[in-house]
């Protein structure tokens, strides 16, 4: 029996998360890895708590899994909002309840801490990743997500 350990992601767990999110980025229609840009996102969140949190997920002594919650403030709820982005189980440990745990674990933080809502992302053709979150709870919304990049000055 494996050793599981939940818990929020330290400065030492930076270059795990970053191969991680190389997974899950891959697999995106939208995005391309960049372990640079990886780390300096990660260490935007770990370094800066009030930003939000990345909870890992550690199998004997190895981080498998993370899942993050950023945080923000709807004006209509008038309380605390978060964004779940970036989940990702190692392949090697996918349908094994790793994901379920790191799901229940970020929604129990949100809870606790007193926030309104987790708003998610998900490409449209993951049908998997959707009925995951609808076992979960989550609903779709007829919001349509409309991005702008800002350049660099």
């Amino acid at each position: 029996m494996p050793n599981i350990e939940l818990r929020t992601a330290g400065s030492g767990d930076i270059v795990r998360c970053a191969e991680l999110l190389g997974e899950l980025f891959a697999q995106e229609h939208e995005f391309m890895p960049d372990p640079q840009a990886q780390k300096r996102g990660l260490e935007l969140v770990v370094d800066h708590p009030e930003t939000g949190r990345v909870f890992v997920c550690d199998i004997d002594g190895k981080v498998e899994g993370m899942v993050m919650l950023l945080f923000t403030v709807s004006t209509f709820l008038g309380r605390k909002v978060a964004l779940l982005e970036d989940m990702i189980v190692d392949p090697a440990w996918r349908a094994r309840g790793i994901g379920t745990l790191l799901l229940r674990h970020a929604v129990s933080y949100a809870e606790t801490e007193g926030f309104g809502r987790i708003t998610l992302l998900t490409d449209q053709d993951n049908s998997a990743a959707q009925e995951f979150y609808q076992r979960a709870g989550f609903l779709f919304s007829s919001m349509r997500v409309m991005r702008k990049p800002v350049e660099d000055l």
